[in-house]
């Protein structure tokens, strides 16, 4: 019963009528976002796609399901195919459209895509690339306002699912069908983290908690209030579209905002407004700041607003005031967690209560770790240990035996996930979390790799070497800076390097500050001392830890 096809269509039973999606003009109820997704799973039943090998004779890291990509940018489409897939029993995946075709290519190779679903707009990116892309069966274009026209072979959607049978579920249907949520990896490349339904559901997707039966899972969603939720993020990315499915499991309203290519606080503030939006998703101060801003320009009526959830990035304590200042009526939600653990804490800030960041309460079936991985960290003990995940956890990483033995280790018989983020306990038992262990800058949301960009500098014939590390930014949390040591002789511009760059990683990957220095320093291992790193780019840019 946790396959999260057939959870939506139990709440499609109870609520036919009510709105599923709204985006734009166009406002789907739980009956006609059934039918559509019908629809597009018997497109891809009729293409020969879906599940050839159950879970039970499959390694961890094995997947015995076609995977579809979604190549979209947000709107009802992202979510029907995501809904699609799985009731034809195929894996969704989320296709980062910031990619440049070299990231692309190998996303969608390692994959193993068989369907892509993209908007028009991606068409001439993918026109460049189909010739390597062999292993794709299906390829269905959204028809957008770029006006480009059908690739040929290409099948249009909404034709698709028009000509399509609104065929009901297959019974074969099973929690054990995944879903698949790609990552960046440790030097930079897409991982594909692979759960199954019950473990995503269970461990991220269980709003109000994880029910008994498929009657009990309806008699909730037939009790609660009528909810609607805007999460602003791309739906590419986890923390955007796992709120839309916790808000299903609710019966709620998923609201999709207008400007859907890059952050439009007045079109935000307007859907909220328009809509009657009651909970809102932002990532951390890189949201958080142009929003407040437009509130100072402009006065909307946000009477129904009640919930701002943040996560994937720093929300500073003095923003949620100032957030809390503006809309008063509201609870700041921060979610912790990760692709590879699902929800790990939570940290609320009210007008009443103050606003803070940094400690977290902790989830069920989460701990910290200690440093060697033989137990559990003490609360108050100041030990720095592994956050991680027992119980509900992902399979691993799609072809990737050895990553996926380091990141999800047996301890003691019980397995954890522990994708690496250093954490403590407090003496009261709250989660102190310090970061990531790997080198990594989150800027705004977006987790970029030092090694991947460093590897696209020293690229240049005039760079001798580089090294990348995370800088405080007033409004993205963290920004990319690189640290650059020319080759004798060679001149070279901070406006050539990132055009150079931007030929192999996507422009938000990009170093927001050059600093030229006479030499680097690295370890006698040669290898790069990032703290060294920083310290040198946090005086040079005059700034202070």
């Amino acid at each position: 019963m946790y396959n999260l096809a057939r959870l939506h269509e139990a709440v499609a039973e109870v609520l036919p009528d009510n709105e599923c999606i709204v985006f734009r003009d166009r406002r789907f109820t739980w009956r006609e976002v059934t039918d559509r997704t019908r629809r597009l799973a018997s497109v891809l039943a009729a293409a020969g796609l879906g599940c050839h090998t159950e879970r039970d004779v499959l390694s961890n890291w094995e997947s015995g399901q076609d995977h579809v990509g979604l190549y979209l940018y947000n709107g009802n489409e992202y979510l029907e195919g995501m809904l699609g897939a799985f009731k034809a029993r195929c894996a969704p995946f989320n296709v980062n459209y910031r990619y440049v075709e070299k990231e692309l290519l190998y996303l969608f190779e390692n994959s193993q895509a068989k369907v892509i679903i993209y908007h028009a707009a991606f068409a001439p990116v993918l026109e460049k690339l189909r010739d390597q892309l062999s292993g794709v069966k299906l390829w269905l274009q959204v028809a957008d306002e770029s006006g480009n026209a059908l690739l040929p072979g290409a099948v249009d959607y909404e034709e698709a699912l028009a000509a399509a049978s609104p065929k009901p579920l297959s019974p074969a249907l099973s929690n054990d069908d995944l879903y698949i949520l790609y990552t960046g990896g440790t030097t930079g490349m897409p991982k594909g983290v692979i759960w199954r339904n019950e473990d995503i559901y269970k461990g991220a997707l269980a709003s109000g908690g994880v029910p008994e039966s498929l009657e009990q899972f309806q008699e909730r969603v037939k009790a609660r209030r009528p909810f609607r939720a805007l999460p602003t993020p791309p739906l590419m990315h986890g923390a955007a579209h796992w709120v839309a499915f916790n808000m299903w499991h609710v019966g709620a309203t998923v609201v999709i905002q207008s400007e859907v290519e890059r952050l439009d606080p007045d079109d935000i503030w307007s859907t909220v407004e328009r809509e009657r939006v009651n909970a809102i998703t932002i990532v951390g101060d890189a949201f958080a700041r142009p929003l407040l801003d437009q509130l100072a320009k402009k006065q909307y009526d946000l009477s129904s607003l009640t919930l701002v959830t943040s996560g994937g990035a720093i929300f500073t304590a003095a923003l949620k005031q100032e957030f809390l200042d503006a809309v008063p009526q509201i609870k700041i939600l921060d979610a912790l967690g990760s692709s590879e653990t699902g929800s790990q804490g939570t940290h609320y800030s009210t007008q009443d209560s103050g606003a803070t960041t940094g400690n977290f309460d902790m989830s069920d079936q989460n701990d910290v770790l200690r440093d060697d991985l033989t137990g559990v960290v003490e609360a108050g003990s100041n030990d720095i240990g592994w956050l991680a995940r027992r119980g509900h956890v992902p399979l691993g990483y799609f072809e990737d035996e050895a990553k996926t033995a380091k990141t999800f280790p047996e301890i003691e018989g019980v397995r954890y996930s522990v994708p690496g983020d250093r954490a403590m306990l407090e003496a009261d038992g709250r989660l102190k979390l310090l970061g990531r262990d790997a080198v990594t800058i989150n800027s705004g949301g977006e987790k970029i790799f030092a090694e991947e960009v460093e590897l696209a500098i020293k690229g240049h014939p005039g760079v001798y070497d580089a090294v990348v590390c995370g800088t405080p930014n007033a409004r993205f949390g963290s920004q990319v800076t690189a640290i650059v040591q020319l080759r004798t002789g060679s001149q070279l511009s901070e406006d050539a390097l990132k055009a150079h760059a931007n030929q192999s990683i996507a422009r938000y990957k990009l170093p927001r500050a050059v600093l030229f220095a006479d030499t680097i320093v690295r370890a006698p291992s040669g290898k790069a001392d990032y703290r060294w790193a920083r310290g040198y780019a946090m005086v040079e840019l005059g700034l202070e830890e």
